[in-house]
């Protein structure tokens, strides 16, 4: 029990190696920040795009059921060594197919290896998200979209003013679980040689052979992810309310149906 004590909870060397470990965890931070609206913000458009109605636009809603499939199918490891291999490759003097600005970035002062990892989790994460979208554009019911319509508006200008809306209400707790996961797999960025917060604690366990780098990593992890996870149940709690599933809502009399809105109370 002193080995484990001394091994992993050595509060001496996480003082002393508190910056190296913290810089890592803020390139963390950084990581999941970009790609997670990234990654939101791409799954809202596939989402709609599989959503396109008619015979033309069909290829287009193939196309993306078909990204969603591969990118939920490959993990988010392998999407790493290719995209990061790839651009790479396509920027070599050798090939000059796309600018080496782009095959190799350093936006922003930021290290190639930051960016692949950007890249890496909005195509993986967004093809996720895009499920969670589509699922809460489905909850919506069809006379949403109906009465919209009814009104004269497109079907681009029901989805955006209407559905959309609604459905992205429906959907913050599991978006907001996608966004937990998605923090958590940054420490994969660590393969391409990003020092992020796993890193460090790895190089700090080399370096001392001691495991308190990485003990304190993880706090610095559950220090962002327990509370994003009691959010996520006060936000299903609101929701169970407001619809009247669950909690004193529930036991109230009925309420009828609201004859302002689109639905079936028409």
């Amino acid at each position: 029990m002193d080995f484990i004590i001394e091994y992993y909870f050595d509060f001496g060397l996480m003082f002393d190696e508190f910056d190296r470990v913290l810089n890592g965890f803020w390139f963390t931070i950084k990581l999941s920040i970009i790609g997670g609206i990234l990654a939101l913000v791409w799954g809202l458009v596939l989402a709609v795009l599989r959503q396109l109605p008619g015979k033309p636009l069909a290829p287009v809603r193939w196309l993306t059921i078909g990204y969603i499939d591969v990118f939920r199918g490959i993990p988010l490891l392998l999407v790493l060594f290719l995209v990061s291999g790839a651009m790479s490759a396509f920027a070599a003097p050798s090939q000059e197919i796309i600018p080496r600005s782009i095959g190799i970035p350093e936006w922003f002062g930021q290290p190639s290896p930051f960016w692949y990892g950007v890249i890496s989790l909005t195509i993986t994460y967004g093809a996720y998200m895009a499920e969670v979208y589509r699922a809460g554009i489905e909850a919506v019911p069809a006379g949403q979209m109906e009465a919209a319509r009814s009104l004269g508006m497109s079907h681009g200008q029901s989805m955006r003013y209407v559905v959309v809306p609604q459905a992205i209400r429906k959907v913050i707790p599991p978006l907001l679980n996608d966004y937990i996961a998605l923090m958590k797999d940054t420490s994969l960025v660590s393969v391409l040689g990003l020092i992020e917060v796993v890193q460090a604690g790895r190089d700090v366990q080399s370096e001392f052979f001691n495991g308190s780098g990485l003990v304190f990593g993880a706090l610095l992890f559950l220090a962002v992810t327990i509370p994003l996870a009691r959010l996520v149940d006060y936000l299903i709690r609101r929701e169970q309310r407001r619809t009247g599933r669950g909690g004193e809502a529930a036991e109230g009399p009925l309420q009828p149906l609201p004859t302002t809105s689109g639905g079936a109370a028409g």
